[in-house]
């Protein structure tokens, strides 16, 4: 039997470098009653979902009092370890929040951000 020979393998080493940043915000503007209910929110939670993930994490506390203070939007889920914020409204008022997040943090705490998206 003829001697084999091992493939190279490459080993990839991902680290986690918490930045100020905010790496989602996006507008689900008609979601399916069933992803409300999928994602634990009050049997009245209705109107778009806005999702936002920011780093470092505890900045979604930030996110939370600008996004309710900007417009007329209910936090569905605020997740102060994993940097997650959810929140729903109407349209408009989602967006609003969003932006006005996203503005806050680019001028005031010098965070880096995405373009914010919509489905």
């Amino acid at each position: 039997m003829p001697f084999q020979q091992e493939e190279a393998k490459q080993r990839i080493i991902q680290e986690y470098v918490p930045g100020r940043q905010i790496t989602l915000a996006h507008v689900v503007a008609s979601p399916q009653r069933s992803i409300y209910l999928k994602l634990g929110l009050d049997d009245d939670a209705s109107g778009a979902i806005g999702i936002m993930t920011i780093t470092p994490s505890e900045a979604v506390i930030i996110a939370a009092d600008v996004a309710t203070k900007a417009a007329d939007v209910e936090i569905g889920f605020l997740d102060r370890f994993g940097g997650s914020l959810l929140f729903t409204g109407d349209v408009a008022s989602v967006e609003a929040s969003l932006r006005a997040v996203l503005d806050y943090f680019e001028a005031n705490l010098h965070y880096t951000s995405v373009e914010l998206t919509r489905s």
